[in-house]
């Protein structure tokens, strides 16, 4: 645990979640499993540091993020090959998520221009109005496997320029990426308590959505997770943000450039091995476009280069993050079969030995009754729907009960239009693969893929981990000025007094 800017002992130290480098399959460290009482230190440590660092001007709490931007920099390579060795993706993969954690604190430096108010002078007669921003509080993020150094990266720093102090509780499968970010914030010359470190499962994650202390808490993972942490933190007075999970359509028209299409749907589906909130998991095939497509998926992804990542910069596909789960999404396969979908594309085949690699996968004639359709599979499985028209595409996506993002692969501006206003999801991309924002724009996840109000990321980051005060003033000219309210006693507009 990191507390009041020191590594401290769990108080339960003799049990440990062990860490596994998904490439070899071998344990490469253990995750202290912590308790209650490590919570109510870490809260107590980040109350503790509150009101010096809420005090604390804003342009000097952006210049932390500064400094911590160019030690970022300066260990680039290194925290992706971290990443790398504890989670599976391929270098390119990793290093592509330092980035776009790199620019969530890009983006933190940036708060002083966006947490200023507004004024309103001569509001009323002498009275002037205003609205400022001002910090929350001590505020948790609760953080998945599958992005260990970008997701948290998602929270903090916006949290903490804000004024905020923060306990981070990331994964016990993926511990040491979050272990270094944390080092390098302390590095970067950020006041002891401002931020905090836990480790643990659902005792530690209980223990901080009903800790009396903890003002907010960001959360992402499964849906079913996100819903529990959405309900338990607001019952007791927490501002929550809790993004779930998602099964993200791609929607293929029979006018789309086929190449194109083809390669951007691989990516979306079996990058980082299919295990983001954001793959496109389901092909929807419109008209007389689905063989072809069905054709050129199968010979592109039967071609990607799936092997171990760690040490192996010529990987194009890694594995997934724990033996349990690759044999979970297999079995997805055999389901698959039964259900009467047909699977043209068996991701078994690839020789894995001690790691934990699965292949892409590619399964045609999936229909909206069929598991594989209904539920998170989280893995390189790609399911493929054919659609009469794009309005049944649309139909098809409006009887999902999840909505982060969809895309669409067309060279009509009119499809894309219907597409945009219409389809059931908070992210859209055309043409796009992947249609998740960068670190100025929110993460609009809908339905059952957020709970909550104030999205993640750009601005809406900025209100979540803030909160407004208005003031009305008044100044009197002299003692013998009347002392009538100005703002519920004035001349109303048919010139009597109110």
């Amino acid at each position: 645990m990191f507390i009041r800017g020191q590594w401290t002992p769990s108080s339960n130290c003799e049990q440990t979640t062990a860490v596994m480098n998904p490439s070899t399959g071998q344990i490469i460290g253990r995750t202290p499993v912590g308790s209650p009482q490590d919570v109510d230190d870490a809260v107590h440590a980040a109350s503790e540091a509150l009101p010096t660092w809420a005090e604390t001007p804003v342009v000097e709490r952006a210049r932390v993020m500064f400094a911590y931007r160019q030690l970022m920099e300066k260990e680039f390579d290194a925290l992706a090959r971290l990443l790398t060795r504890e989670h599976g993706k391929t270098h390119a993969e990793a290093r592509a998520e330092v980035q776009r954690g790199l620019e969530m604190v890009e983006f933190a430096c940036s708060v002083p221009a966006l947490i200023g108010g507004q004024t309103f002078p001569q509001i009323a007669r002498g009275v002037d109005g205003e609205t400022n921003r001002h910090p929350v509080g001590v505020c948790v993020g609760i953080t998945p496997y599958n992005f260990p150094n970008m997701v948290p990266l998602w929270m903090f720093p916006i949290a903490i320029t804000c004024g905020n102090t923060f306990i981070l509780k990331p994964s016990e499968k993926v511990p040491l990426s979050a272990i270094r970010l944390v080092e390098l914030l302390a590095e970067a010359g950020l006041p002891d308590g401002v931020m905090n470190l836990v480790h643990g499962g659902k005792e530690v994650v209980d223990a901080l959505l009903t800790h009396d202390d903890v003002a907010a808490v960001s959360f992402v993972g499964s849906t079913k997770i996100a819903k529990y942490v959405y309900e338990v933190g607001s019952s007791h007075g927490k501002r929550v943000q809790a993004a779930g999970g998602a099964k993200n359509h791609l929607i293929i028209m029979p006018d789309a450039d086929l190449d194109q299409s083809v390669k951007a749907l691989a990516a979306s589906a079996f990058g980082c091995a299919g295990q983001r909130c954001m793959a496109g998991s389901v092909a929807v095939a419109v008209g007389r476009v689905g063989d072809s497509l069905i054709e050129g998926l199968v010979d592109h992804a039967g071609s990607i280069n799936v092997d171990v990542t760690d040490g192996n910069d010529a990987a194009e596909m890694g594995p997934v993050i724990s033996r349990e789960h690759r044999d979970r999404v297999a079995s997805y396969l055999d389901i698959a079969k039964t259900s009467g979908a047909s699977v043209v594309l068996d991701g078994r085949s690839v020789e894995a030995g001690d790691s934990f690699l699965l292949g892409p996968s590619v399964v045609d004639q999936v229909t909206i009754d069929m598991p594989l359709w209904k539920e998170e599979v989280f893995g390189p499985l790609l399911s493929v729907v054919r659609a009469d028209s794009l309005e049944h595409a649309i139909a098809v996506g409006k009887a999902c009960p999840y909505g982060n993002g969809a895309s669409i692969f067309t060279q009509s501006g009119h499809a894309a239009r219907e597409f945009k206003r219409h389809f059931n999801a908070g992210m859209i991309g055309v043409n796009v693969g992947v249609p998740a924002p960068m670190a100025w724009l929110p993460f609009t996840g809908w339905n059952q893929s957020f709970f909550g109000d104030l999205h993640i990321q750009g601005t809406e980051g900025v209100h979540f981990y803030t909160r407004q005060k208005m003031t009305l003033t008044r100044w009197f000219e002299s003692k013998d000025e009347s002392h009538v309210d100005p703002v519920w006693n004035s001349v109303g507009p048919t010139g009597s007094s109110t």
